[in-house]
């Protein structure tokens, strides 16, 4: 365990996949593009949501097989490369259909986006699974402190690189560059992760006779295990900040020029928050205090979708993104490995299933945010978004390291 090469792949894979995914970042670009093809408040909830959305369908599923799988890397290469064809198709319907013929256009995007993250929803079962064999406890967290460091990095590269594209060359051509030219970057962190090196399974489960059967046992783990309900709770309120996050790059157009240049220096802002983050949240997590890091980062949510209501500069929406980028990534390394410390082994792809699912469920928060807005404004969407963010810190006081 902890060999320094599987730890390198790890960390090249987080970097190029961000280069690759912050083209559509849901916050940022994607509400844009949704918008320029004429997508209201409700579609932009959705497309964001759609993004990582498919995840929760299938993860049970896909727990349902894998808890009988010594091995998962030849799984997971299927699932990168269907991922890699269908980030390349968003872009090939973008520049060849765009502006004249729109419906169509924004119904590919969507499509693709779904087909993308669907099928990570297999890739998570077996990205974790895998890397719960090879890194061990207090490494794992040190490890995903340093991917999510440099995928932070790339993610400011992408954002200069975006923000120039989209000044240069106009929509919706600058757009669908963006995609077909992620693409590639992005197999180059398929290509690392794909080759690291996986040891047997020793404990293994033998898989139920029928799906249905598994689901039977599954929730009959989470009824019996308190400490895990508190944690499927508190992560699942946690994700509240998605009620309101995908709407306030739209609020900012009311007061602020959003051109290319903005759209850049807002999205290096979030990266670069994510990144020296990491420096705290890798020290964190070496003492093993994942209960402090989710304490900390619920509370940068309340922070930054309070400063949503001042508004008004570029300034303050560069800082709502850059404590929005420090908070999510130490709340996804507080999840990630809390989960994995309490789960049995034999049982972890279940755990794993079943926290992915119900938690992520959360990320479906941005389509009732839109509804929300469409029926009230700004300030109602934003007040609504604090209070269940402060339903969650409460609850992450009842976590266990």
């Amino acid at each position: 365990m902890n060999k320094k090469l599987n730890h390198i792949k790890n960390v090249l894979h987080g970097f190029f996949l961000s280069i690759g995914t912050t083209i559509a970042e849901p916050h940022t670009i994607l509400p844009l593009i949704v918008t320029h093809f004429g997508g209201g408040a409700i579609l932009v909830g959705l497309y964001s949501a759609l993004l990582k959305g498919g995840v929760v369908l299938i993860q049970l599923y896909a727990a349902f097989h894998a808890q009988s799988y010594p091995y998962m890397l030849k799984y997971l290469r299927r699932v990168f490369l269907v991922r890699f064809f269908a980030w390349f198709f968003i872009g090939l319907v973008i520049i060849f259909f765009g502006d004249e013929y729109k419906e169509i256009t924004l119904f590919c995007i969507g499509f693709g986006l779904f087909i993308f993250s669907f099928s990570a929803g297999f890739g998570m079962i077996y990205f974790k699974e895998i890397t719960a064999k090879i890194f061990t406890h207090k490494f794992r967290g040190k490890t995903m402190a340093v991917r999510q460091f440099f995928s932070a990095f790339g993610a400011i590269l992408s954002g200069a690189g975006a923000g120039y594209i989209l000044e240069n060359f106009e929509a919706p051509f600058s757009y669908g560059l963006l995609f077909v030219i992620s693409t590639f970057i992005m197999g180059c962190g398929y290509l690392a992760f794909g080759l690291v090196e996986e040891p047997v399974k020793e404990i293994i489960n033998k898989k139920e006779n029928s799906f249905k059967l598994f689901l039977k046992n599954a929730f009959g783990v989470l009824k019996c295990d308190k400490l895990f309900q508190v944690q499927i709770f508190t992560f699942f309120f946690a994700y509240s900040y998605l009620f309101s996050l995908p709407f306030i790059i739209i609020d900012a157009k009311n007061s602020i020029t959003l051109d290319g240049a903005a759209i850049g220096w807002i999205i290096t802002a979030q990266m670069v928050g994510a990144m020296f983050s990491n420096i705290i949240w890798a020290k964190l997590s070496s003492l093993g205090l994942y209960k402090r890091i989710s304490n900390i980062t619920i509370m940068m949510f309340i922070i930054a979708i309070s400063l949503a209501f001042i508004g008004g500069s570029l300034l303050i929406y560069m800082a709502i993104f850059f404590i929005i980028g420090a908070a999510m990534d130490g709340n996804r390394i507080a999840s990630e490995n809390l989960i994995l410390y309490i789960a049995p082994e034999e049982k972890r792809p279940i755990y794993i299933a079943l926290q992915n699912n119900i938690v992520s469920l959360g990320i479906f928060f941005s389509i009732l945010g839109g509804v929300i807005l469409s029926l009230s404004s700004y300030t109602i969407l934003y007040i609504f978004t604090l209070c269940l963010l402060f339903v969650s810190f409460v609850a992450s006081f009842q976590l266990k390291d």
